[in-house]
């Protein structure tokens, strides 16, 4: 089994519905991290990056 096998792999998790909702709960415990440590008026770029991730990766 080579990388390219590994990486394959991973895709084919984050394409499930048991990956996506593993990327979204990371996601959303990093977000609310960054909320918790910036400044308030940083949420709304905290979730817009956290939308942009999420559209980048997973099925959703």
């Amino acid at each position: 089994m080579g990388i390219e096998d590994l990486i394959g792999q991973g895709k084919n998790f984050l394409n499930s519905d048991q990956g996506e909702d593993i990327s979204d709960n990371v996601l959303d415990a990093g977000a609310n991290l960054a909320k918790q440590l910036a400044p308030d008026e940083l949420d709304a770029k905290i979730d817009d990056v956290r939308e942009r991730i999420d559209g980048a990766i997973g099925k959703e």
